[in-house]
């Protein structure tokens, strides 16, 4: 009797465990405690506590202010196009947003553009390369010193640029490059106390980035300054986007040993590395943008982010004859006392987002801080 009373305790204790654990997988928790499909095992967006979402705008978009009509825009077609089974939904795979870099998501010009500067720096300043430099390469960095100290023009000078960019690091293996932009990026940026030049992120941007991931939309940068360089302003920063989904002005790779081979055919071995290969492909501005978009990304955006004419045809590649609801924004930069604004060139940029129905942003009357707290102006 004794051993027919012990398995029937046994029998009930097991019925037991597996009625509990039913229960539970019937509550959607599984072995370590989390809910079955969180967003860690799925990546959708969840409700929170609170009961509101990650993905909400005003949420995500804190530093904005309250009323700005840019803000609202952007949520307002977020919400639209992210609704399953509304009319203006977008599928997932269409969810393209392009981004320019500079005046856009990072600071343009103090006194000039980081890649300019960063030439600059290289030819006229760097001690292990000054007595290197070719007569070009002063020649396009003293034009840059000029632009810098008078505001002089030079016709011709973003390419020459980029083709003194390609020379002045050629030989440089890929890391090294990086290497080397990582310690520019270490200098103090000239105009503002508490920022290195490395640190030029407008941060109400980077929100608008995190929103868009948070919907499923994934974004690229497509900018006119070299590929590798915004590689190199992107690489440990707060904007966290793969190196794939970075576009920029090119210039060559070479095998150290390949020298004037053609790559058809030369064959790359085991103690080949690839370095800059000192020669120019293509400056990524204006309508060069739209073709490289479709190049590389081969989806039509439906969201476009510039700050200048250079990005007005990758505006209206995005929102012309779009099977997709699409939306063009345009940052104006109106602010003088938080970032080095020009309220006549901001005005232009106004009159235009009017013209091509694009949506301006406003640094000045949009944003509660460009920087950040701890970053003045000097």
């Amino acid at each position: 009797m004794n051993n027919i009373n012990t398995w029937k305790a046994m029998t009930a204790v097991l019925l037991c465990l597996l009625i509990v654990v039913g229960c539970l997988y019937g509550m959607g928790i599984g072995w370590k405690g989390k809910t079955a499909n969180t967003p860690e095992q799925t990546g959708s967006v969840t409700e929170t506590d609170a009961g509101e979402t990650p993905s909400d705008g005003n949420e995500m978009l804190s530093l904005w202010t309250a009323d700005a009509a840019s803000k609202q825009a952007l949520i307002e077609y977020i919400e639209a196009v992210t609704e399953e089974g509304g009319a203006e939904y977008i599928p997932v795979e269409n969810r393209v947003a392009v981004f320019d870099l500079d005046g856009t998501l990072f600071c343009e010009t103090d006194p000039n553009y980081f890649d300019y500067c960063l030439l600059k720096y290289r030819v006229l300043d760097d001690p292990e390369y000054v007595d290197k430099a070719s007569d070009f390469e002063k020649e396009v960095a003293n034009k840059i010193k000029e632009q810098n100290e008078t505001g002089a023009s030079f016709k011709g000078l973003e390419v020459e640029h980029g083709q003194a960019v390609a020379s002045a690091f050629a030989g440089m293996t890929v890391d090294e490059f990086n290497a080397y932009i990582q310690e520019f990026k270490k200098q103090e940026m000239p105009s503002f106390n508490g920022m290195t030049r490395g640190e030029g992120f407008y941060r109400p941007m980077l929100q608008v980035v995190d929103y868009l991931q948070a919907n499923d939309f994934t974004v690229y940068v497509v900018s006119g300054t070299d590929r590798f360089i915004v590689r190199g302003i992107v690489d440990n920063s707060l904007l966290k986007l793969p190196a794939g989904q970075i576009i920029g002005s090119d210039e060559t790779l070479v095998a150290p040993d390949q020298g004037d081979t053609d790559g058809l055919d030369y064959v790359y071995d085991d103690n080949d590395k690839l370095v800059l290969g000192g020669e120019f492909i293509v400056k990524n501005l204006k309508m060069n943008k739209v073709t490289v978009i479709m190049q590389e990304i081969g989806v039509q955006p439906v969201l476009s982010f510039g700050n200048s004419t250079g990005d007005a045809s990758m505006a209206e590649y995005a929102t012309s004859n779009n099977p997709y609801k699409s939306l063009a924004f345009m940052l104006c930069c109106d602010d003088t006392e938080r970032e080095n604004g020009n309220e006549e060139k901001a005005q232009k940029m106004v009159d235009l987002c009017a013209e091509f129905d694009w949506v301006p942003i406003s640094m000045k009357n949009d944003w509660t801080t460009i920087y950040g707290d701890g970053v003045t102006k000097k």
